[in-house]
């Protein structure tokens, strides 16, 4: 056990004892951390909450393959105790030491990306990320990776021409001849856990999932992060001293992805990006709501089990994965336990997790060719949004094309994500044609009583709800 912190940064091993340093917490964030350092001011509060990106850094992770993952992420959402044992890379760290330009940083100039400058520094590290992670990235690709930024001034058609130029690349980077020393250095830092204590906070980062399991059983009402996405707001916008912290962030047993045949088994800490990835192919819709789930930066950070565990009445992932059958895998020192998704969730924010036991896993069954199976998002942009109304859908027909199981899950709907049970039972055992649809749409508002807030009125919420329905049917003929 130990009570320090260490990463890398600018080459060198960056040790932090809070019992020390003064001005440090435990849950200052990189960003203001990067702020009092005199070389690291090109990293910028904008919005401090993750939606603007002039904050992005890049955050290398040594892999069990002994190579280095390179991650963007929002460095006003991460607390400084999770770049223990990581690398924390900056725009000032770009340059060569000769004093040459990065190739993302020479496309920038060449192509007039830049204006006013306040926001380009992050657009260089978003830009960077895609360079170490792609090599002639596809308009998607690139698009993708300058969501989470956001331009006031100069537009984004230079800074896209940037990225897509400077990323046809054979490796001219000055990076790739460092890694050999940056990996040497990265497995020097004591792995073994972490117990910060300060006089307002207690900070713990486990370095095992037993471990874990027995801090939760000795203090249930912990607050765990992992991504820390949704819970850093509440430093950065609400400035509350966090006095109780469990770190899940770094434990391989919870990023785990396991594939058979039968099932589809998610790492509770597996962050969406990864997961992203690695259901494109059997389970398409959740695939498609990930693509508009937040920014690269967040879904670098954010995990599926921080996602249901917040038991948001919004959760854009809650619907897909209710259509998907999914089944929450709770682990605790009595041992483990499986509850349905459309069951885990009983009210505002409410679900049936004791407070002893902790997220393990998702598991998604894998359905037969016949199920059709989509998810669909209503907000006010495509991008980098909270959603208005989410729906994930699941229909199976008979050979008569008879609904022979149905599922109608909604977000944004009511105080938890739920299903339209009164629609699904009118459905089942009939024809699936529109005006069997159209007569069950307005049983819809049986389920749900959506309230009028900034993003929406009641009255379009139902509304939109309703053409959902007809949406899906439409894209199952």
């Amino acid at each position: 056990m130990q009570s320090t912190m260490t990463f890398l940064l600018d080459g060198i091993l960056q040790t932090i004892d809070f019992s020390k340093e003064h001005f440090l917490t435990p849950t200052t964030t990189v960003l203001n951390y990067l702020r009092t350092l005199p070389r690291h001011k090109g990293v910028k509060e904008g919005c401090a909450e993750g939606d603007c990106g002039a904050c992005t850094v890049v955050i290398g992770e040594l892999q069990n393959s002994g190579t280095i993952q390179y991650r963007s992420v929002d460095s006003c959402l991460v607390f400084l105790p999770m770049l223990h044992g990581k690398q924390l890379i900056t725009v000032e760290d770009l340059k060569t030491q000769a004093g040459e330009l990065h190739p993302v940083q020479e496309a920038m100039v060449e192509t007039d990306g830049s204006q006013c400058g306040y926001c380009t520094p992050g657009f260089i590290m978003s830009m960077f990320s895609l360079y170490k992670n792609f090599n002639r990235p596809s308009r998607e690709q690139v698009d993708d990776a300058l969501t989470g930024n956001l331009c006031r001034c100069t537009g984004y058609r230079p800074i896209v021409e940037a990225a897509a130029q400077s990323c046809v690349h054979d490796s001219r980077d000055h990076f790739t001849k460092e890694e050999p020393k940056i990996i040497d250095l990265l497995k020097s830092i004591n792995r073994e856990s972490i117990d910060i204590q300060t006089n307002r906070q207690r900070y713990r980062k486990p370095a095992s999932l037993s471990e874990v399991i027995s801090l939760k059983h000795q203090y249930p009402d912990v607050l765990v992060i992992s991504g820390a996405t949704d819970i850093a707001l509440r430093v950065t916008k609400r400035h509350e001293v966090l006095e109780d912290i469990l770190d899940i962030s770094d434990l391989d047993d919870l990023k785990e992805i396991t594939d058979t045949d039968e099932t589809l088994s998610l790492g509770a800490g597996a962050s969406l990006n990864s997961i992203k990835e690695g259901v494109k192919k059997s389970f398409p819709a959740l695939y498609d709501m990930l693509t508009v789930f937040g920014s690269q930066q967040i879904r670098n950070l954010a995990t599926l089990g921080g996602n249901l565990g917040t038991a948001s009445p919004i959760g854009d992932t809650l619907p897909v994965l209710i259509a998907y059958g999914a089944r929450i895998v709770l682990e605790s020192l009595n041992g483990q336990r499986e509850i349905p998704l459309d069951q885990f969730i009983v009210g505002y924010r409410k679900t049936l997790r004791k407070p002893d036991e902790l997220i393990t896993k998702i598991v998604l069954p894998k359905f037969p060719n016949g199920a059709v199976i989509r998810s669909y998002k209503v907000s006010k942009r495509k991008d980098l949004d909270i959603s208005t109304v989410s729906g994930g859908f699941r229909v199976e027909l008979n050979g008569r094309k008879e609904v022979k199981e149905i599922i109608l899950a909604y977000g944004g709907m009511a105080e938890r994500t739920k299903r339209a049970h009164a629609a699904e039972k009118f459905l089942k055992g009939k024809i699936w044609k529109r005006d069997i649809v159209e007569e069950a749409m307005p049983m819809i508002d049986a389920d749900f009583s959506p309230i009028s807030d900034a993003r929406a009125g009641a009255g379009f919420r139902s509304v939109a709800a309703r053409n959902l329905l007809l949406k899906f049917w439409s894209e199952t003929q």
